[in-house]
């Protein structure tokens, strides 16, 4: 099984691209993750993972995220190589997302933000959740 969940910010505005070949689209970018500690600095980390995304959901991407944007990210970790122009071999190590989605609203102050304006499939979402609220101690797990 090849399963990557991720939520994270993106650290530049997707770069969106169409293959030479028969022109499919493909954006890429960059999404931040917070580690779950604080380093002895009092800081807390990030993860800076590289994400590609094809087709429909390149160009809605690319049309819709900005720089700064939380966004949730599924789909598999992807290894590939390549050589360069001087002959050695280097490798990229990279989420192919099949699913993203857009955890926080566009700030509307920011001009030409790429959004046309209705909340069509941004979701709001309550990370207030209690885990523990409906599990007491001796009540069985559903799994």
């Amino acid at each position: 099984m090849n399963k990557v969940i991720l939520i994270g910010r993106l650290t530049k505005d997707p770069e969106l691209r169409f293959t030479p070949a028969n022109g499919v689209a493909v954006a890429t970018f960059t999404l931040a993750v917070d580690r779950p500690f604080i380093n002895q600095k009092g800081e807390r980390e990030a993860d800076f993972i590289p994400v590609v995304v094809w087709r429909k959901l390149a160009e809605t991407c690319a049309n819709n995220l900005k720089k700064g944007r939380l966004v949730g990210v599924s789909g598999r970790l992807q290894v590939r190589s390549y050589d360069t122009p001087g002959g050695q071999r280097r490798w990229v190590t990279e989420v192919v997302a099949d699913e993203v989605q857009f955890l926080d609203r566009p700030r509307s102050a920011e001009p030409n933000s790429g959004f046309s304006g209705n909340n069509e499939g941004i979701e709001d979402i309550d990370f207030d959740f209690d885990f523990d609220e409906n599990v007491s101690e001796g009540d069985d797990v559903p799994f």
